[in-house]
């Protein structure tokens, strides 16, 4: 377990995983044990969205991958690789066509082993200062890599009408439950608001869209992605794909409490 503060904020970090944001003592990260999902946030790499009806098969430029939904990145565990009183910063790495085990097999796939066809690098980076927690990701691997990434945060409810304000625009929690798993999408925004007991503002670069989900009352996933998959035939989720210029790209997720 890894600790940062500065001033009234506190985070808690395990194993790469962002378990607190406290802020003058609130909680805004939904809480392990706690109805609604299993963890507290990860990432959707290199692909955004389900495979199943394409047999797991994502088409690349160098062949075809095995990736189930939201991809392989969150079956490789982070390395710490430097920590202070305000920053830890995690790694991983892949190699390509390397097997990696897919933890929902065989309860919620019938895909037993992912590969992706492109070697990468991962970092994610916590960093807190004055103005809030901010998370870097950083890509690194061949030139003209294909990928999407999505940021996948699940923030803490305590009131009965929590509203997610994108700029003018209001949306209920009643109106994200309605959507299903196929995730409420918010495309062509830099930033959020969550009002509830308080007002987080989540503020992204590299990004433009997001897109919410949550089952249950008590938490929600705000979530910065590059692509919204679920207006696409499976088939085409190749059609999401960024790819990667200079070596490395920088995405980042700033999180921060109004006054």
């Amino acid at each position: 377990m890894i600790q940062l503060s500065l001033g009234n904020q506190h985070v808690k970090i395990e194993a790469g995983e962002l378990l607190s944001y406290q802020v003058a003592g609130h909680e805004y990260m939904h809480q392990k044990g706690n109805p609604g999902w299993r963890n507290t946030d990860t990432e959707m790499f290199p692909i955004i969205g389900p495979t199943s009806d394409t047999n797991f098969q994502v088409e690349t430029p160098k062949d075809i991958a095995i990736q189930d939904q939201h991809g392989l990145l969150r079956e490789l565990s982070y390395e710490l690789m430097s920590r202070t009183n305000t920053k830890a910063s995690y790694h991983k790495k892949y190699e390509q066509r390397t097997p990696v085990t897919n933890s929902k097999y065989p309860e919620k796939s019938t895909a037993k082993m992912l590969y992706w066809t492109y070697d990468f690098e991962f970092e994610k980076q916590f960093e807190l200062t004055e103005d809030g927690l901010t998370i870097h990701f950083t890509i690194s691997g061949e030139r003209d890599m294909p990928f999407m990434l999505g940021y996948h945060p699940a923030f803490n409810l305590v009131t009965q009408n929590p509203v997610i304000l994108a700029e003018e625009n209001a949306i209920s929690l009643p109106q994200v439950l309605a959507v299903g798993n196929r995730a409420f999408k918010v495309i062509g925004y830099d930033e959020l608001i969550l009002k509830d007991k308080h007002e987080l503002r989540i503020r992204t670069e590299g990004f433009g869209n997001f897109m919410l989900w949550t089952e249950v009352n008590n938490m929600i996933c705000i979530e910065p992605i590059t692509f919204y998959p679920y207006e696409v035939a499976q088939k085409q989720l190749h059609d999401g794909f960024q790819y990667l210029k200079e070596g490395s790209k920088t995405f980042k997720v700033h999180l921060s409490v109004n006054a």
